[in-house]
């Protein structure tokens, strides 16, 4: 081996030696301070939890229809470009015309209304969130508190399909589900923070709360996007209540992690077993698709409020914007069809849906300001990727997520590990895309936990 080949083996070794020694230092959990997120100073909070009703005012929807009939002509897609430039024009104008001449808002609000939905002020911001009771509930059947989490470019219109097949009692399982599913701080009919810092582990600290004015001192965990990384904020922060803690997008993004990945991304037989070697490797592959799908994460972590003026101003920017993760997140394959194989898992109602939550809440900008807070030093500072999570844990790995997690890495974090389930279809969406699928593996994991002995569920 010559000098440089030495030298490039010895800067190996300490790149490793650091990885590791920085991953071995597990920082206390912190504290935070609790702050008064609303406007000006702090005042007496109102703790009433009072029910909520979508009821958009006729003139929202009238200036909607406007400015839906008056866009501009769309630019002409390349030849054959498919959906490789972004959302095709063309289906973006089946999408509009659709939005314009079939979508009827007043039935989609209805649908919207079918679950109890709920506002409490908590630190100076009204949270909205739904909350789901089972009905006619067996004798020796227990319900048991699920807090729901979705991410972006999502909404709680996600869980509508799932919530059913929640709070209804399955065959063999002795338990069912009670459902708070709340729409995140700034996101749909939540406030949005009039001050600077509010990032996962805060929206951790305001549902901790959510849940324990609910009367829940103890409870489950589900989230994907957003909902993943608060979730497992909140088995950190509070794992004296977080009875276990669920997630189809688990992922850890500590330095010895970060390590074991690339190390496998480049030697699959060092740290993967078939499934993750399959869809993580070849490395060019693996790391060129999150790079051409995260643009957008670039743009919002560091200009949130440049990017949200055009979104808040142009309803068809917004759609094309939102629905065109649908297509790639859900599939990347879907890249290569004119239709983008969104009618494949979807229906252009429940796209809507979920743009319009954005819409008339005015909240696109708020929503993506969660990724320039999450990445801020305030956030870094408290070193909560680096804490292990001791609660009992589950995940779900879908073949097209963005973010393939690897079993080593997450025991890593994840000390209790109970529950990896494997599925060779579905993306980013879970719970909206295949909610039977995702809904079995909760049921499934919880009676893991159920069946674990007492003092491991109450760590």
């Amino acid at each position: 081996m010559g000098s440089v080949g030495r030298f490039v083996a010895f800067s190996g070794l300490l790149v490793i030696a650091y990885f590791f020694l920085k991953s071995s230092k597990i920082p206390p959990v912190p504290t935070i301070e609790e702050t008064w997120w609303g406007p000006g100073s702090p005042k007496k909070e109102d703790a009433t939890i009072k029910p909520f009703k979508i009821n958009v005012p006729d003139e929202v929807i009238a200036d909607l229809e406007n400015r839906l009939n008056t866009a501009l002509p769309f630019q002409e897609p390349l030849e054959d470009a498919k959906q490789h430039y972004g959302i095709n024009t063309k289906l973006l104008t089946t999408i509009v015309d659709y939005w314009k001449t079939k979508y009827n808002w007043k039935k989609r609000q209805e649908f919207l209304n079918q679950f109890p939905q709920y506002q409490t002020q908590i630190q100076g911001l009204n949270i909205h969130f739904l909350h789901v009771k089972p009905k006619n509930v067996p004798q020796g059947v227990e319900v048991l508190p699920l807090l729901l989490l979705h991410g972006w470019p999502g909404s709680v219109r996600e869980f509508y399909e799932i919530i059913p097949i929640l709070t209804t009692p399955q065959k063999g399982k002795d338990f069912v589900f009670e459902v708070i599913a709340p729409s995140l701080p700034g996101y749909g009919f939540s406030d949005g923070a009039s001050k600077q810092g509010l990032h996962a582990g805060v929206m951790g600290q305001i549902f901790d709360k959510l849940m324990r004015r609910l009367k829940f001192s103890k409870y489950y965990l589900q989230g994907g996007d957003w909902g993943s990384l608060i979730a497992q904020d909140m088995s950190v922060l509070y794992a004296d209540r977080v009875i276990g803690v669920h997630s189809n997008m688990c992922n850890t993004q500590n330095a010895l992690g970060n390590l074991q990945l690339f190390v496998g991304a480049w030697f699959p037989s060092l740290a993967l077993d078939k499934t993750e070697a399959e869809r993580n490797t070849p490395l060019s592959s693996f790391y060129g698709n999150i790079l051409l799908e995260s643009g957008y994460m670039h743009l919002q972590a560091t200009k949130p409020d440049t990017v949200g003026v055009a979104l808040s101003d142009s309803p068809v920017g917004l759609a094309a914007y939102i629905i065109e993760k649908f297509t790639t997140w859900t599939n990347p394959a879907w890249k290569d069809l004119e239709d983008g194989g969104l009618t494949k898992k979807y229906t252009l109602d429940k796209l809507l849906d979920n743009v319009m939550i954005y819409w008339v809440s005015r909240s696109i900008t708020t929503s993506v300001r969660l990724y320039l807070e999450n990445f801020s030093a305030t956030r870094r500072n408290l070193d909560l990727d680096s804490i292990p999570i001791t609660v009992p844990s589950g995940c779900s790995r879908f073949k097209h997520e963005l973010i393939y997690p690897i079993k080593a890495v997450l025991k890593g974090r994840y000390k209790q590990l109970i529950s990896v389930d494997d599925h060779d279809d579905g993306g980013h969406f879970a719970a909206f895309e295949l909610p039977e699928v995702l809904a079995k593996d909760v049921f499934n994991f919880v009676q893991k936990v159920r069946a674990l002995p007492k003092q491991k569920q109450e760590l």
